[in-house]
């Protein structure tokens, strides 16, 4: 079964959110459970999600992304009030904070920091403009 589209396409938020997670290299747009995720090998972004605050209590979280932070970030940021703990992605160490409770260069880096997390080291040397480590040719 297909997931329904859980999201406005024509939201200026989601708009916002595409222009930062697509200026990254190799990045790419998919629809995932039904929301709007990014990616390269792994994914770096979602727009959109939720929490559950209890049994059967659900608490949608429309405009916001959720991403996975830098390790030495992480304990700082489970302590900042406005940061949820995503549904199903929470116990991966993935935050989410609604797009209002933060500006956008916090969100950009917010971004910039996941995507760092979870892409390969090519496309990080790629980002920072360092050349790729050379493997010498066998024989």
């Amino acid at each position: 079964m297909e997931h329904p589209v859980m999201f406005d396409p024509d939201d200026p938020a989601l708009e916002r959110v595409r222009v930062v997670c697509l200026a990254y290299p190799g990045a790419q747009e998919r629809i995932s459970h039904g929301r709007p995720n990014f990616y390269t090998v792994r994914t770096f972004c979602y727009f959109g999600g939720g929490e559950r605050r209890g049994p059967g209590d659900w608490h949608s979280h429309d405009q916001a992304i959720m991403v996975r932070p830098d390790p030495g970030d992480a304990p700082a940021l489970r302590q900042d009030a406005r940061f949820f703990v995503p549904a199903y992605l929470g116990a991966s160490g993935w935050l989410g904070i609604d797009l209002w409770d933060a500006g956008w260069d916090e969100i950009v880096e917010l971004i910039d920091a996941s995507f760092r997390v979870t892409a390969p080291a090519k496309l990080v040397r790629q980002l920072d403009g360092r050349p790729g480590v050379e493997k010498p040719l066998p024989g």
